[in-house]
């Protein structure tokens, strides 16, 4: 039986190019988790004392490159297609992990977290177009939100190999060989995008039909067809608009994507980057007082690991409810349990409650933020863009997005030598708030 793309089965096809998709999300939380376990690595060697701002430096470094690698990468993959970028960002993460490995000196490190970045940015536009694009329409934010929920595995997947190799370490100078993982990641990513093939409609909206219909017979076989066009005045291929014209036209939509994601990034990127420091900080890890600096490192990551197992629960219950809920309506409240439970966890630590009510606060924070602001703010972004804009209106969700992780990342070790934990979870309370209320007052549904 023939089918067009927008209403065929859903079949092991579909869930093929979700997995390979998947993967740009898996290495960019994976990486953010590798420097989280870095930073602290890196700062028992340094002498003197790594500074604040050296830290912030380095948590942000990648997430500086995911900004504008998703800008530029994002913008010319509507001008040259999906396939050739898909395939060269896995290489160049690659190569800059390789560096960093060969060359473990600060300087080298930041460039190559930036290099790394610049190309992860690249997938966060090019994974999102993929999958809504290739998707049935019953399927096609379920999947969408599937391919985000696949940074939780790079969250835990990452800090367990950590743990597993830094906690028989006694030399803080190995920290380099931590780069394997990027290297393993990013050469499988390589691997699997060999046998993958442009985006169909992209072929499409640019005229090139027969090559369309090929490379989505590639794709899902050949008992499926593409949807007809809209009707257009003439029959030159689509062209997307100038980027002055497209904000001009869009500045409503920019808000809602971006701003809230701006939001979500602290809590992502900003609290995940320095998520061991802030165990150790709020005085939550197993390690006594006398132990190595390694140990208490290699036991902040530990639980950071357990903290992290609640990534993929709470995108699996955002997924539940994806259909059912209206997505802003999701996201508000996802920020707004979110901001609850870092109340709780603050607390906790200034009333000196047990350490189980504060592990458990800092699970539901990544329980209700990865059910509401972590996935909707990548699924959000495809329902309110065309395809003929959408590489360009993620990219630029994606950017905004990044800048507020950026600032998180570097501004929180700031925060906490001037006031400690105390001041860290009051402005990331606030935060999360704040992405509550401009989810709410620019939602184009406001049905909320």
């Amino acid at each position: 039986m023939n089918y067009e793309l927008n209403n065929a089965p859903f079949s092991w096809r579909h869930l093929r190019i979700v997995a390979v998709a998947s993967l740009g999300q898996l290495i960019g939380t994976g990486l953010a988790t590798l420097v989280s376990v870095i930073i602290p690595l890196y700062q028992i060697l340094a002498h003197p004392e790594l500074s604040s701002v050296m830290q912030g430096l380095i948590g942000a470094m990648d997430l500086i490159g995911i900004i504008f690698g998703s800008y530029i990468l994002g913008n010319l993959s509507d001008r040259i297609g999906y396939i050739s970028l898909f395939r060269i960002c896995p290489l160049v993460i690659c190569a800059a992990a390789v560096a960093a490995l060969l060359f473990p000196s600060l300087p080298v490190l930041i460039l190559s977290l930036f290099i790394m970045g610049f190309a992860i940015g690249g997938e966060y536009s090019l994974d999102s177009d993929y999958v809504s694009e290739l998707m049935p329409d019953k399927w096609k934010f379920m999947m969408v939100g599937s391919t985000k929920a696949a940074s939780a595995f790079g969250n835990i997947v990452v800090a367990l190999v950590c743990f597993l190799i830094v906690k028989d370490w006694t030399d803080s100078a190995l920290w380099p060989r931590l780069l394997w993982i990027i290297i393993a990641i990013s050469g499988l990513m390589f691997l699997l995008r060999i046998r993958f093939w442009e985006s169909p409609l992209w072929l499409q909206a640019h005229g090139r039909d027969k090559e369309a219909v090929a490379d989505l017979h590639k794709f899902l076989g050949d008992n499926i067809s593409l949807p007809p066009l809209p009707p257009k005045p003439d029959k030159a291929p689509a062209k997307s608009v100038s980027t002055s014209d497209f904000l001009k036209k869009n500045w409503r939509n920019i808000i809602f994507t971006g701003i809230p994601w701006a939001c979500e990034g602290l809590g992502v990127y900003g609290i995940g980057v320095f998520l061991p420091i802030l165990v150790m900080a709020l005085g939550i890890e197993h390690a006594a007082a006398g132990e190595s600096a390694i140990r208490h490192v290699a036991s902040s990551v530990e639980i950071t690991l357990w903290i992290s197992c609640i990534i993929l629960p709470g995108f699996l219950l955002g997924l539940a409810l994806i259909n059912k809920v209206n997505g802003a309506r999701l996201q508000t409240i996802g920020f707004l349990l979110s901001g609850v439970s870092l109340l709780i966890l603050l607390f906790a630590y200034q009333g000196h409650w047990m350490k189980w009510i504060s592990i458990g606060a800092f699970m539901c924070f990544e329980l209700f933020l990865n059910m509401g602001p972590h996935l909707m703010t990548y699924v959000l972004p495809t329902k309110v863009y065309p395809v003929e804009d959408r590489g360009l209106g993620v990219g630029i969700a994606t950017a905004i997005g990044k800048i507020g992780a950026v600032l998180g990342v570097f501004f929180i070790p700031i925060l906490l030598k001037a006031g400690g934990s105390v001041l860290v979870l009051w402005v990331s309370i606030g935060v999360m708030f704040l992405g509550a209320l401009i989810t709410f007052l620019f939602s184009p549904s406001r049905k909320i």
